[in-house]
């Protein structure tokens, strides 16, 4: 994991290197820089593959072209086995592949590519940009004098471009015939498959994707919030790892922090926990805000336990796996409960893995990046997200013979045998629910805006802000304050209520 940043159309260090200065915390292990009068390339890093010779950017044979990435290919051994009898490789990095790939394939490199990534490659006159599929790792772009600029978080396009845009998930950018896309979240027709079939498909396909990514040159470990996703991700790690690092957040006697300790116990992990309080969370509020890049009410409380246990667990490994995704595909959120026509389910679906790349995935990305810690999301492999799509709604939302009604009861039934059942067969809890964020923050609130301010505030900004609550009016408040006025940074918030 790491940032990039560059200028396309000028040569400009300086720039660039400024850029570079605000990602510092998604690389602090190196730093690197390509000039040429077409253009700067900036790159810092995190040393996950390689540490010792993975610098970049990285050049080939020729050094006439040259790749910055962020992110993991996952399948980059196969691929460098396939290209090494042609190409000269100079380090066992990763991200090398997609260059020597591009040599070959061009602008098709993209569709060869199983990973989470953004990367730039800068090609004689020409610039090459991609972001991956799903949109796990992020990317922005925007004009300066003209010219193309681009970088992995907004902050550090702040002031340097006239407008800023998300870079969206599934393209990619030629500088001489501009974006195309070469991805979109299948839209398949369920299929019928007898059940035990089904089950071992998806149990398969899950334990493959956590094979997956294991792909690490230091330590990996996992979020555990004792929910049924996170504590699926640890269990098909556990056979992988003998010293598994597990992590759990919470405020003390939140359900989470239980419900973690249990499938520690179960498992053997060496776990970790932090309880947080009220002065904790009023202390870093700002910090979280800064780093989330966004002031959405929903977004925020989730952020709040994602910068603990991120935090918690950089202490311990630089790589962990995270549980997200797997709501969205199988029906976890209470809001789907209301869609009883299953064509309608579907779609719904597919409409919030295709949205991920702006809310749920920002801030596992921002939080984890915040602590220098890479992400990673078994649930949405696209082999995963593929089987998910032939699955029909009914079985995801599920009433069983006493009438009862479970989400993801597909998922759970998979995998019924490899939990407690207790863990199995628990109740949907939002991070921010089961953790005790939502309680604690009542109470904190005052400290930024009194009701009265708080309603002169909304009634001062922008209607288009669309703020909701005197919760929601803090956040607007603290990100302004992070990040003045910037128009690239409010003009790219998400808003999780839209998919209400």
């Amino acid at each position: 994991m790491c940032g990039i940043a560059g200028i396309w159309g000028k040569r400009d260090e300086d720039l660039v290197r400024r850029m570079m200065g605000r990602l510092a915390h998604r690389g602090p292990d190196a730093e690197g820089v390509y000039l040429d009068a077409a253009g700067t390339l900036g790159h810092r890093r995190l040393s996950i593959m390689d540490p010792q010779r993975g610098g970049q950017p990285i050049y080939d044979e020729a050094r006439e072209r040259a790749v910055i990435t962020n992110g993991e290919i996952y399948n980059y051994l196969r691929l460098r086995s396939q290209l090494s009898s042609r190409h000269s490789f100079r380090t066992r990095s990763d991200s090398e592949v997609p260059l020597h790939l591009y040599e070959e394939l061009g602008q098709a490199v993209v569709r060869r590519l199983d990973g989470m990534f953004a990367f730039a490659i800068a090609d004689g006159e020409s610039l090459f940009l991609a972001r991956d599929p799903i949109g796990i790792k992020p990317l922005y772009y925007g004009q300066r004098d003209g010219v193309v600029v681009f970088a992995s978080e907004l902050k550090a396009l702040v002031g340097v471009a006239e407008e800023v845009h998300e870079f969206p998930p599934g393209n990619c950018f030629h500088s001489d015939t501009g974006f195309r896309p070469y991805y979109q979240v299948p839209d398949r027709v369920p299929r019928d498959m007898p059940l035990k079939m089904r089950l071992q498909l998806l149990r398969e396909t899950l334990d493959e994707a956590v094979q997956k990514r294991l792909m690490s040159d230091v330590p990996v470990g996992a979020f555990l919030s004792g929910g049924l996703d996170s504590s699926l991700i640890v269990a098909l790690l556990r056979p992988y790892i003998h010293d598994l690092h597990t992590f759990s957040v919470g405020t003390e006697g939140s359900p989470d922090l239980e419900a973690a300790r249990t499938v520690a116990r179960y498992f053997g992990t060496q776990h970790h926990e932090y309880v947080f309080g009220p002065e904790d969370v009023a202390e870093v509020l700002g910090e979280i805000i800064y780093h989330l890049e966004s002031f959405d009410q929903d977004l925020v409380r989730s952020a709040i336990p994602c910068y603990f246990v991120s935090r918690l667990a950089a202490e311990h490994v630089k790589v962990v796996l995270t549980g997200e995704g797997a709501d969205e595909l199988f029906a976890g959120y209470e809001y789907y409960r209301g869609i009883r026509d299953w064509a309608s389910l579907h779609q719904e679906l597919r409409r919030s893995v295709s949205t991920l790349h702006n809310i749920n995935l920002q801030r596992v990305d921002r939080l984890t990046m915040a602590h220098s810690i890479e992400g990673r999301i078994p649930f949405l492999d696209l082999e995963m997200v593929q089987v998910a799509q032939t699955i029909p709604a009914d079985l995801k939302l599920y009433t069983d013979e006493s009438g009862e009604l479970w989400d993801k009861w597909i998922l759970r039934k998979a995998f019924e045998d490899l939990l407690p059942t207790e863990i199995v067969w628990r109740d949907k809890q939002q991070f921010d629910e089961g953790s005790g964020t939502v309680q604690l923050l009542g109470g904190i609130l005052d400290r930024w805006l009194e009701p009265e301010e708080a309603e002169q505030y909304r009634t001062a900004v922008p209607p288009d802000a669309g703020l909701r609550s005197r919760e929601e009016c803090v956040y607007h408040k603290l990100l302004g304050e992070a990040y003045g006025e910037s128009k690239a940074i409010f003009a790219n918030v998400a808003r999780w209520s839209a998919r209400d």
